[in-house]
Parts: C-alpha cells; sequence; structure tokens
C-alpha cells in the first residue's frame, strides 16, 4: 500500500501543444507496474481546453468543480459540471475543458497500451469551442 499525500502532488501549467487557455494538471498517481493506470487532477480556467485526442484504452473524467464541455468528434459538445462522470471509449476523439464563464476542474484516469495513454491531435478552433456542433 502506498498513501499519496496532497503536499506530494507537483503542479505545472498544461503544456500549448496539448492546451489552448491556462490550464493547470496535478499528477495524482502514476502508472505502477503491473497495472497500466494513471491519474491526474486537471484545472481550466474559463475557455481552456485540450486540443482534440484520443486514448488507445479510453479515459474516465470525474468532475469535481466548475462547469464545462465534453465533445466527440461529430456529436455535439455536452455541458458537464460536478458529479458527473464521462466515460471516453477507446480511440474515441473528443475534447474537454471550461465554460465561456467558469472554470473547470476534473479528474482523469486512464490506462497505458506499450507505454502510450494518449495522442494528440489538432487543437479545437475557437469556431468550434463557441459552437453547440448541433
Amino acid at each position: 500500500m502506498q498513501v499519496f499525500k496532497n503536499a506530494q502532488h507537483q503542479s505545472q501549467q498544461g503544456p500549448a501543444d496539448w492546451f489552448s487557455g491556462v490550464v493547470h494538471i496535478d499528477s495524482l498517481f502514476a502508472q505502477q507496474e503491473p497495472g497500466a493506470v494513471s491519474g491526474g487532477r486537471v484545472t481550466f480556467q474559463p475557455q481552456a481546453r485540450t486540443a482534440w485526442h484520443t486514448h488507445p484504452l479510453g479515459q474516465i473524467l470525474l468532475v469535481t468543480a466548475g462547469m464545462g464541455y465534453v465533445q466527440k468528434w461529430g456529436e455535439p459538445r455536452q455541458m458537464i459540471q460536478p458529479g458527473d462522470i464521462v466515460v471516453i471509449a477507446p480511440n474515441e476523439k473528443h475534447w474537454h475543458g471550461a465554460s465561456e464563464q467558469q472554470f473547470m476542474t476534473h479528474i482523469a484516469l486512464q490506462e497505458a497500451e506499450h507505454g502510450q495513454v494518449v495522442t494528440w491531435l489538432e487543437h479545437v478552433l475557437d469556431e468550434q469551442y463557441l459552437t453547440s456542433g448541433e
């Protein structure tokens, strides 16, 4: 058993290659062999968001604070709020981030396949972000 104290979590700014706007990432735990799951807390300032991306084995988002959006490629964006759980299927192209007026924080859980947890794609354009996709 391991206990990871809150003070041990390292916060870093999300890289511009993967995010638009101001995003802070706190790595909560890394993959521990033989397991493949890792987790992080991600906080998005208003209008901040991920780029489009996929996860080889999917991802689970647990929304803990604020209001935000999640969108699967080809479908309308959906509002997400505290208590919502988003289950993203393997290799499903998607993005997630804060709403226009509020920050949003979620816990992200994902598994590695052959050491890979994510494939980053193109940025979500402002026009895509600002429309419901309907």
